[in-house]
């Protein structure tokens, strides 16, 4: 077959396994980046925040107007499964729409010409995947949908309720790409902590834990989206005790105000949330990363003070600012005493300017460190410096280290050497090979 694919992945790394998913069951087309010489072009869109919502279309209105004629533009994913009888009918610049049900099904419907929305969500099981980004790592989805009812979330509206992948799948799946050289490896869900709650385990993530720890040839793992009630003390001790998973905490908060908290249904308030920070903060070499949202109905002035102020004197290692977005289908949409745009600007422009002082402090925290990385490859910034990122961080979004010194080693890309962070250049480390 000669026909060309040229495929998006938008939002989130959930979405990025399942566009993995749909280029695993399309690996008779050649992939392409040119968009305009491509016979398929998929574009797996987030429909979360508004942001994400503009970016979806704005991809698809793009695509469109550089494709060629005889070319099938299709939507997939999130998008398109919660507004999908609306852009069916003003969307008519795609040839096909598909939702979060159909994935593993989707060089049928391009066969067939068929927009198909199922009634239950795709979570991925033993079904091949062409693993994108790197060599080394890859995310592993254990999940789908969410039980949470925060308030001004729309996933499980279109999403569903938690429903959990069995262990004997995640297994195995590991075993394969571990076959194929993978050893670095994310498990994300909408809400990992939960999972196989709807199996009736209770610390099923520890068990979780348990299993990966027996499988040879796993040099490193993490666990992203932890959520604040069902993340518990023990699951905290477990993931320290453990010699494969980094003391590596990716919690989202949201706010830290009580009132505020118990506005969003978060389902822990200010002290419970704090106790299990300070908990995964003591551990050797802990890493914790957060999102708080600003101008949510009804922050008062107060509330937004109290979260900057922790916020300021916690110091986490990373920090991810968003702003409200009025959301269909969520219990903050009908609610009164909305947050005008400049006060909810001012707000998200200081919280972001923190964000950028606590990441400062992090990185100049590590000159003279020693620490674990991997190389990548060589680096978009020069010739002459190394790509590589600390071994603990997730990929992408915890940042880049230049190598700039390999002490005349070998160096082989995508492998594991120790480094010291000699000084600071800009927002990236440099590290010399010891």
């Amino acid at each position: 077959m000669n026909k060309k694919l040229h495929i998006v992945s938008l939002g989130c790394t959930k979405n990025l396994v399942d566009t993995e998913v749909m280029m695993g069951r399309l690996k008779d087309y050649k992939l392409t980046q040119d968009s305009d010489d491509a016979d398929v072009i998929i574009v797996n869109t987030c429909g979360f925040i508004d942001a994400a919502k503009e970016e979806s279309i704005n991809t698809m209105l793009e695509l469109d107007s550089k494709r060629k004629d005889d070319s099938t533009l299709v939507m997939a994913g999130c998008l398109s499964e919660r507004y999908k009888e609306d852009l069916q009918k003003e969307l008519t610049e795609v040839d096909l729409f598909t939702g979060v049900g159909d994935y593993d099904k989707i060089d049928e419907l391009i066969a067939k010409k068929e927009n198909r929305f199922s009634h239950s969500t795709f979570l991925v099981s033993e079904q091949e995947r062409i693993i994108t980004g790197s060599s080394s790592h890859a995310y592993i989805k254990i999940a789908e949908g969410c039980n949470q009812t925060c308030s001004f979330c729309a996933i499980p509206s279109f999403k569903g309720k938690l429903f959990s992948r069995n262990l004997e799948s995640i297994v195995k799946e590991l075993q394969n790409l571990i076959k194929k050289g993978y050893y670095d490896f994310s498990f994300v869900a909408q809400d990992s902590s939960s999972y196989g709650r709807d199996n009736g385990l209770s610390d099923g993530l520890i068990s979780l834990i348990e299993e990966v720890e027996k499988i040879e040839g796993i040099k490193s793992a993490r666990i992203l989206y932890l959520y604040p009630s069902t993340t518990s003390l023990k699951l905290i001790d477990k993931i320290g005790q453990s010699k494969i998973f980094h003391n590596y905490f990716d919690m989202p908060i949201q706010h830290i105000n009580d009132a505020m908290l118990k506005r969003m249904k978060r389902g822990f308030g200010k002290e419970k949330t704090i106790e299990l920070l300070n908990a995964m903060k003591v551990l050797p070499n802990s890493f914790v990363r957060t999102s708080v949202i600003v101008g949510h109905p009804r922050e008062s002035d107060e509330e937004f003070n109290e979260m900057t102020q922790f916020l300021e004197e916690f110091k986490f290692d990373r920090l991810n600012i968003f702003a409200y977005s009025d959301e269909e289908d969520t219990a903050s949409f009908d609610m009164q005493e909305k947050i005008d745009e400049e006060t909810m600007q001012n707000r998200l422009d200081k919280l972001q300017e923190l964000s950028s002082t606590l990441l400062e402090e992090n990185l100049q925290n590590l000159i003279g460190t020693e620490l674990e990385i991997i190389i990548e490859g060589q680096s978009d910034e020069h010739e002459y410096l190394l790509s590589a990122r600390a071994l603990n961080w997730a990929p992408e979004i915890d940042g880049e280290i230049y190598v700039n010194d390999t002490n005349e080693k070998n160096i082989t890309y995508v492998s594991v050497y120790k480094a010291r962070i000699t000084e600071i250049a800009g927002d990236k480390p440099l590290a010399t090979l010891l």
